[in-house]
């Protein structure tokens, strides 16, 4: 027979104190901190409600990490949680001698709770200290610190989950005293009222990555401009799908807007990453916005009617300088000067290691003229031209310079011109004939399988697509599979 191990006295007497709620309140005073992570995990998981809302108001630690916890946070336990800070939050006397200053539901302290009291004391929120108190920046809260709650956040029509949607309104009742602290922060809803309210309860300097979708700068362009110049750490910006009550390109009042917008941006010195897709009032409003930006590491741009000022714009601007990651998608450029994209990539030539220019209608000139600036991309080890068709002498002259760049491992293109009918379908026998040609071209240069990649299709539904490569016997070999590392390329 197996012997089981019997279960230690501190299990024991942590079992009899939750099985007595009212003991276990009165005992609370006289618990070792030793005993305090323990009980409260027992608790929490239990869903011992009572013993929960006692050990709340007890807590001695300066961070409670209840995203860390063995399960997700449930809505009930939550809200249990929650009555037990309601108490001290309206408790002055007892709110004075409290330690907790931020709740954590991020989980970003794995395994914390098993390492007991050392470890709990230790964990500190980005600007609030372990018992440090601050003045509050905040209108109406004296010299009080704010309760912060650290959860990422969406603001839409219909929060993402339950308890998202709790939290929000539990929050903004107590908007004096509480603040939600979201290291990534979305909004998704294009209803102003919403947005001004939950924005309202946001700590802006806990930001770290903000989304901005449907957003109608002209009705809440006061808070959001105002939260904006407040996110000093936001290192990712994305722009998705914004409107405009102003969106003609004649209406002074937008002029000034997109002013003011560049201005906010340009105190964002940690800002790495700008994400800009489907905005249609961006055309010739680039400078204006990107003019004070600081240097960037990643900039895409997407389904936006950029004109040739933006474009040259961004090849003497300064935030281009260090790009390591540029994705240009959807842009119809083959009205610009060629010389414009051959400057923008000698820009930066010296720091690109990512590459996309994917549906752009770049003509053969343009292909022509900025052959010598990828050649200096000697970083660069990953290349995108899907979408764009020119002709077999075009691709081939690109596709031989691309081969022999020593960084490049994959890179990946459509089909030539001389692979599609007049009605602009591809034929099977016309394909198969360019790659034969291709393959004779590239069989001593290429190395290794996926640095040329011809791609006659992608399926958006699956995220998939196909595409032949080279094998090592010089011939095309299909592959059909998720592309992961070209993201814009499925977007």
């Amino acid at each position: 027979m197996s012997r089981r191990t019997p279960p230690s006295l501190e299990h024991l007497a942590m079992q009899n104190l939750l099985s007595h709620p009212a003991l276990a309140n009165s005992a609370l005073d006289d618990l070792p901190m030793l005993l305090f992570p323990s009980l409260f995990m027992e608790a929490y998981i239990g869903g011992h409600k009572e013993v929960l809302k006692a050990m709340v108001q007890a807590w001695p630690f300066p961070c409670l990490p209840l995203g860390d916890l063995a399960q997700p946070p449930d809505l009930e336990i939550i809200k249990a949680v929650l009555d037990g800070l309601d108490l001290l939050l309206s408790n002055k006397e007892r709110r004075n001698r409290w330690k907790l200053q931020v709740v954590d539901l991020l989980g970003e302290h794995p395994g914390i709770w098993t390492l007991g009291y050392p470890a709990m004391a230790q964990i500190s929120y980005p600007g609030f200290p372990p018992g440090e108190l601050r003045a509050s920046p905040w209108t109406g809260m004296g010299e009080e610190q704010p309760l912060m709650i650290a959860m990422d956040l969406t603001i839409a029509h219909s929060p993402k989950d339950d308890l998202q949607a709790f939290l929000l309104q539990w929050a903004w009742e107590r908007r004096e005293r509480v603040r939600l602290c979201p290291r990534v922060l979305e909004i998704l809803s294009d209803s102003s009222s919403e947005t001004q309210k939950a924005l309202q309860v946001v700590n802006p300097d806990s930001i770290l990555e903000l989304l901005v979708s449907k957003l109608c700068l002209g009705e809440t362009e006061k808070t959001f401009a105002f939260l904006l110049s407040q996110m000093k750490k936001l290192r990712i910006l994305s722009f998705c799908n914004m409107c405009a009550h102003l969106d003609t390109s004649s209406s002074p009042n937008f002029s000034c807007s997109s002013f003011q917008l560049g201005a906010h941006l340009g105190q964002l010195q940690h800002l790495q990453e700008v994400r800009m897709k489907e905005i249609v009032f961006l055309g010739g409003k680039l400078p204006a916005i990107f003019r004070s930006l600081p240097p960037l590491k990643d900039l895409f741009l997407s389904s936006c009617n950029l004109q040739e000022a933006d474009l040259r714009f961004l090849s003497r601007c300064p935030c281009t300088r260090q790009l390591k990651h540029l994705w240009l998608r959807n842009l119809s450029m083959k009205s610009f000067s060629p010389e414009l994209l051959r400057a923008l990539l000698e820009q930066v030539a010296s720091t690109l290691e990512i590459l996309a220019l994917e549906k752009c209608e770049i003509t053969d000139a343009q292909v022509s003229a900025i052959l010598p600036a990828l050649s200096q991309c000697s970083k660069l080890s990953s290349f995108s031209f899907y979408g764009n068709h020119v002709f077999m002498d075009t691709l081939q002259s690109l596709l031989g310079l691309m081969a022999r760049l020593g960084h490049l491992n994959e890179s990946i293109y459509s089909p030539p011109v001389e692979s599609y009918v007049p009605t602009g379908n591809l034929d099977p026998d016309r394909f198969f004939q360019v790659l034969a040609g291709l393959a004779q071209d590239l069989r001593d240069v290429v190395t290794t399988p996926n640095k040329i990649q011809i791609c006659p299709g992608f399926c958006h539904l699956c995220n998939y697509f196909l595409y032949y490569f080279l094998g090592p016997d010089g011939s095309w070999v299909l592959r059909d599979e998720e592309f992961h590392n070209h993201e814009a390329l499925a977007g």
